[in-house]
């Protein structure tokens, strides 16, 4: 699979090559502070977001990419976890849904605990078992061998994940530790399996590709949607 790079700061531009290529649209949500914003940005724009500032509203990024001898494109629609930022804006959300990727904070459990009422919320507003569903565990490099209790264990995230056929990344939007890399590990400490964030980009693509149910939407955005300002988070990593 080849890909190429491309991060959209506005509704209106988007390239010629994207403008020829099948969009879909995938939901990024879960609970404030996961690190929803550096995620995408990520994942479209391949660099971490050093200071970051609390979504109001929605925010999309774009990613241009090639699966099969096809180009597509990912919308990533970065979504705000405080529900007085979203109240009004759930609507647009779920509109023409192709696929949701559920964030929570590896090192914070209540953002884990709280994707039970993210899941609920899209069988409100109809997503069906057709849509394409992951679950992304964020900030592994901040998980700590001597707090693993404080921590969301990977089996657990896995079990969730299986009962509700989605399927589950372990990552970080920053580059993990080169011990960690190199599968090197301090004793006591549990070697887990984490992933490139590159890795959700091509599953995602891939899954959405093939995926014989799904009708991409046309190539140039055609609705009208409001971009909110953002205020600035004092600890942009900070999750509860």
């Amino acid at each position: 699979m080849e890909s190429s790079l491309e991060f959209s700061s506005s509704l209106g531009s988007v390239s010629s090559l994207i403008s020829r290529c099948r969009t879909f649209k995938v939901l990024v949500i879960g609970d404030s502070g996961v690190g929803k914003t550096c995620l995408t940005h990520r994942l479209c724009a391949g660099e971490f977001l050093r200071r970051t500032e609390a979504t109001i509203g929605v925010d999309f990024r774009e990613r241009a990419l090639e699966v099969d001898g096809e180009k597509i494109k990912l919308q990533l629609w970065d979504t705000a976890g405080q529900e007085r930022f979203r109240k009004s804006m759930v609507q647009h959300y779920y509109r023409n849904v192709h696929a949701v990727l559920f964030v929570y904070d590896v090192t914070c459990p209540a953002s884990f605990d709280g994707l039970t009422a993210w899941v609920e919320e899209c069988r409100q507003n109809s997503l069906g078992h057709e849509i394409p569903k992951f679950l992304i565990g964020n900030k592994s490099d901040l998980r700590d061998a001597g707090r693993t209790d404080s921590h969301v264990s990977q089996e657990l995230a896995m079990n969730f994940a299986k009962a509700r056929g989605m399927v589950f990344f372990e990552t970080s939007a920053k580059d993990l530790p080169k011990k960690r890399l190199n599968g090197h590990r301090d004793e006591g400490e549990e070697l887990l399996r984490r992933s490139e964030v590159e890795d959700i980009v091509t599953a995602v693509g891939t899954m959405l590709k093939r995926h014989k149910t799904l009708v991409a939407n046309s190539p140039a955005y055609s609705g009208s949607f409001k971009v909110h300002r953002r205020k600035r988070e004092k600890e942009p990593w900070s999750c509860c």
